[in-house]
């Protein structure tokens, strides 16, 4: 072998060569307990990075101190002892997502735990991320159907909207978020339901209402329960909305249910104070509006040079006696695009979902309906407000004239008509046309304990001998369309008076 072979498999060596030499930042444990570690030594470390303690149990660095680092523990931590060795991952905290995991049961760190097995991962993501900047988004203008008709006629929600639902605890804010997710059905929509701190016995009924109705097939479920850890509650609704991004990525629309932001902001009070932040107002830490804000932002209408697709997200507010104006009801309601209010008082009466219209209120508006909604809704708000004006009036009993004794009379009636069982949401061309035969005067006649009922049968008349009409208005609204629903109404109106004299 001559000395320049020699020397070029020296060279190719020498360039090929690896040390095997690896720099790690090591640290030590100094203190453990309620979920927190203080540690030191970590001087390189990064607001938000993730902290390997051995044993497979991970940590999230929240707290940087001049001398110490605070970290939360993304389990129990009781592997871990005073001296321990922490290590640096140099890594932010990112989670693996994937389009199967449409119909499971996940944890916050994206661990599937419905006992179905394990899922095929697609790729990995940050859980914090900027949101969508102002030029690559558009404007709200396509409608998202609840299927519940007191908000799709006067709260719409469009896609890419963020509507805020709220209300004292038992008045049904979850039953209107799941009705919503049922309703996606064959809407071409994702779904994503994000229970933070919730009973997992209530989870798991809400699984099966969604199983039984078809709807599991496109949602998500990422559960924090009750006896999880603090952390967990607080990573949940960042989890979540890392895998809306995700589809939304894909050009998908995504709803995304947090439920409730209450207890997401007191998993975080309860952080705070463990890391010794200082407290604020009703002892949450000062960045708690920040918490929300950049969790809501995320949630958005992409114009088709970013992709096209959309998160629209519904946030769940817990009040104490109907006081909306608490700290934290505030600050979300200041971040959303509008308000579905329960009242208390109207869940009592009976009024399901008890919904105020009044105190509700929707900043897309009409731009977030179809045609035919937007020209027979604008009427049923009035209506209802002049109703509850005048009911007041009338309760001292005074003497009323006629139109006035009317508009109470039509008032009672669309307050049945807005009436809506559970886990029943309804097409939005049924809605228009029962609103039309409202505002048109058909159910006047109607004694107010058969507004139901009466509503039931025309729903099955319309689908069983109309349908081209309801097919035409769920498209449009012009005079044409209006004459034919008009003469299909009077038909069953007909109908159902003669079979029940």
């Amino acid at each position: 072998m001559s000395t320049q072979d020699i020397i070029r498999q020296l060279q190719t060596k020498l360039e090929s060569f690896e040390s095997g030499v690896e720099a790690v930042e090591y640290g030590t444990v100094v203190s453990i307990g309620d979920g927190i570690a203080r540690v030191t030594g970590l001087s390189g470390c990064m607001s938000s990075e993730m902290l390997d303690f051995g044993n497979g149990v991970m940590g999230i660095a929240l707290n940087l101190e001049s001398d110490m680092i605070g970290a939360i523990i993304l389990d129990n931590g009781r592997s871990i002892k005073e001296g321990d060795t922490v290590k640096r991952t140099e890594k932010i905290l990112s989670i693996p997502v994937a389009q199967a995991m449409a119909g499971r049961v996940v944890d916050p760190m994206m661990k599937p735990i419905d006992g179905e097995g394990d899922i095929t991962m697609d790729e990995l993501r940050p859980i914090e991320k900027i949101a969508p900047g102002v030029m690559s988004r558009q404007p709200v203008d396509q409608p998202m159907q609840t299927g519940i008709k007191a908000i799709d006629a006067m709260v719409p929600i469009g896609r890419g909207q963020r509507e805020l639902i709220i209300g004292d605890r038992q008045t049904g804010k979850t039953t209107v978020a799941i009705d919503t997710i049922i309703n996606q059905k064959d809407q071409n929509m994702k779904c994503v339901y994000v229970a933070i701190g919730q009973k997992k016995s209530k989870v798991r009924r809400i699984v099966e209402q969604l199983r039984a109705a078809g709807a599991l097939e496109y949602t998500t479920i990422v559960l924090a329960g009750a006896s999880d850890p603090a952390s967990y509650s607080y990573l949940a609704p960042y989890a979540g909305v890392t895998l809306a991004e995700y589809y939304m990525d894909k050009g998908d629309d995504v709803l995304i249910v947090y439920d409730d932001l209450s207890k997401h902001a007191v998993s975080y009070r309860e952080i705070s104070l463990l890391l010794r932040r200082p407290p604020g107002r009703e002892a949450y830490p000062g960045d708690v509006f920040y918490l929300h804000s950049r969790l809501l932002e995320r949630a958005c209408r992409r114009n088709e040079k970013h992709g096209g697709g959309s998160i629209t997200a519904l946030p769940i507010i817990e009040t104490q006696g109907g006081d909306n104006s608490g700290y934290i009801p505030t600050n979300v309601i200041s971040i959303t695009d509008g308000q579905v209010f329960l009242e208390t008082s109207l869940f009592n009466k009976g009024i399901r979902p008890a919904i105020n219209p009044g105190a509700s209120v929707s900043r897309v508006g009409g731009s977030a309906q179809i045609k035919s909604m937007k020209k027979n809704a604008g009427k049923l708000k009035l209506q209802l407000a002049q109703f509850r004006e005048l009911e007041s009036f009338a309760q001292f009993g005074s003497d009323l004239d006629e139109e006035t004794k009317k508009q109470i009379e039509r008032g009672r009636r669309s307050v049945e008509l807005l009436k809506q069982k559970q886990y029943s949401p309804v097409h939005v061309a049924d809605q228009v046309s029962a609103i039309y035969a409202l505002n048109s005067g058909f159910i006047d006649a109607v004694p107010t304990e058969e507004v139901s009922a009466w509503e039931k049968g025309l729903y099955e008349f319309l689908h069983t001998s109309h349908q081209d009409v309801l097919d035409a208005v769920a498209k449009g609204w012009d005079k044409d369309i209006e004459g034919n629903l008009k003469k299909a109404i009077e038909a069953y109106a007909a109908m159902y008076t003669s079979e029940n004299k």
